[in-house]
C-alpha cells in the first residue's frame, strides 16, 4: 500500500490493472497533435509534486480539456470522464488508455474504486469539479475532488484551462486552428484526511474550499496569460418545422 494512503479506502484488489502502457504510447501522439493544431503553453508545471498521488482539479470549458490535461501533464494522468463519452470509436480509445467512466447523475462506486486505484498507485487523477462544461469560472462544484482528497490524503493541484473553447461556440466545438490554449497549474493544497464515516456536511465544507481555491486560481490565470474565459457555451436551438410552429401558435 502507498505510504500515507488511508487503509479504509474502498477495496480495489479485484480491479484489473490500469492500462498504463497504452496511455504511455498514446500521450506523445496526442501531445504532438495538440501542438500542431494550436499554440499551447503550459505554466506552473513545477507545482506538480514529482512523486506520489496527486489530484488535479480543473475548470471545464471545452471538448479538449480532458485530452489537454492528460497529454500535457508531465506525469502519467488518468481522468474521470462522463459515461456518455464511452461509446463508439472514442469510447474504445478512452477504455484502451485507462480513463475512468463516471456516471455524473448519481454516486458511482465503480468510478470511485477506479479513482482510488489510481491514487493508491501513486499516479495523478484529473477531476473536473464543475461536472459539466461551463463558462469555466467555477461557480459551483461537486464533491468528488474533496472526497477523494479526504480519503487518500493526496494533495490537490488547481488547474486553469483557457482557450479550449472560443466565445460564441457551443460546448462540443473546438477552437480555430492556431488559437492559443493555456494550461496553468497552481500551488497544491491539502485537505485533512478523514476516516470513515465521512459526514456529508464535512465533505460539503471542503468542497466549498476546493471551489473557492480553483475559482481564485482561474482568475489569476487569466491575469497571467491575458486570455479570458469564453463565457457560457452557446445553446443549440432546435428548429421546429413550420407546420408544427403554426399549430402551436394557433393553440396558444
Amino acid at each position: 500500500m502507498i505510504e500515507g494512503v488511508s487503509p479504509d479506502l474502498p477495496h480495489t484488489d479485484q480491479l484489473p490493472a490500469s492500462k498504463e502502457w497504452v496511455l504511455r504510447l498514446a500521450r506523445p501522439l496526442v501531445r504532438i497533435g495538440l501542438r500542431l493544431g494550436w499554440r499551447v503553453r503550459v505554466h506552473g508545471a513545477r507545482h506538480i509534486p514529482r512523486s506520489g498521488s496527486v489530484i488535479l482539479a480543473a475548470n471545464h470549458i471545452g471538448l479538449l480539456d480532458g485530452p489537454v490535461l492528460v497529454a500535457l501533464t508531465k506525469r502519467l494522468t488518468f481522468a474521470m470522464v462522463k459515461r456518455e463519452a464511452f461509446s463508439g470509436a472514442v469510447g474504445q480509445f478512452l477504455m484502451h488508455v485507462g480513463q475512468i467512466s463516471l456516471n455524473r447523475r448519481e454516486i458511482d462506486p465503480q468510478a470511485i474504486r477506479r479513482a482510488v486505484q489510481v491514487l493508491r498507485a501513486g499516479k495523478l487523477l484529473a477531476v473536473f469539479p464543475e461536472g459539466v462544461r461551463s463558462g469555466g469560472e467555477v461557480a459551483w462544484a461537486k464533491g468528488g475532488a474533496a472526497y477523494l482528497a479526504m480519503v487518500s490524503g493526496a494533495p490537490i493541484v488547481p488547474v486553469a484551462i483557457l482557450g479550449t473553447r472560443e466565445p460564441g461556440q457551443h460546448k462540443n466545438q473546438v477552437p480555430r486552428l492556431r488559437r492559443p490554449i493555456h494550461v496553468v497549474y497552481g500551488e497544491p493544497f491539502t485537505i485533512p484526511r478523514s476516516s470513515w464515516p465521512r459526514r456529508k456536511s464535512v465533505i460539503a465544507e471542503w468542497t466549498a474550499v476546493v471551489r473557492e481555491r480553483l475559482a481564485d486560481h482561474v482568475v489569476a490565470a487569466q491575469a497571467l496569460t491575458g486570455l479570458p474565459l469564453p463565457g457560457p457555451p452557446k445553446i443549440k436551438i432546435r428548429h421546429v418545422p413550420e407546420v408544427q410552429s403554426r399549430q402551436q401558435a394557433q393553440e396558444s
